[in-house]
């Protein structure tokens, strides 16, 4: 069985900056495209920075566009009082049990460490433009 996968980085301008979007397809017999193809949905786990105040606020999401959207328009208890957020990062996933694994570990101490050995030179540069 072929995998097809197929992804494209779209412009958020309400953001400015890039979100992928995925057509992923596995090919059953009739090819690509055909009526026997089936999507695979892909699941994120994302790191949001606070442009207000710099905090970091970490979620998973099967619409990264949409779910980044909700949180700038304050749908969200926890991140509206430091909205509007940028996204800075983001992984993405197969299987929801995964992400979710991801998401529990990245709020840990040592997923907090770990996130900023990944994105050092994010941090160090963010810090020295403010």
């Amino acid at each position: 069985m072929d995998r097809v996968v197929e992804v494209w980085l779209v412009f958020c301008e309400e953001q400015n900056t890039v979100l992928p979007k995925v057509n992923a397809k596995l090919s059953l017999p009739g090819g690509p495209g055909s009526e026997n193809s089936t999507t695979i949905m892909f699941y994120y786990v994302y790191i949001l920075q606070s442009i207000k105040n710099q905090s970091l606020y970490i979620g998973y999401t099967s619409d990264l566009k949409t779910r980044l959207k909700e949180h700038n328009r304050g749908f969200n208890f926890s991140t509206k009082i430091n909205v509007p957020w940028q996204l800075i990062h983001y992984e993405a996933y197969l299987n929801e049990k995964d992400v979710k694994r991801r998401e529990k570990y990245l709020k840990t101490n040592q997923g907090s460490r770990l996130l900023k050995r990944i994105m050092k030179e994010y941090f160090y540069s963010h810090r020295l433009k403010n």
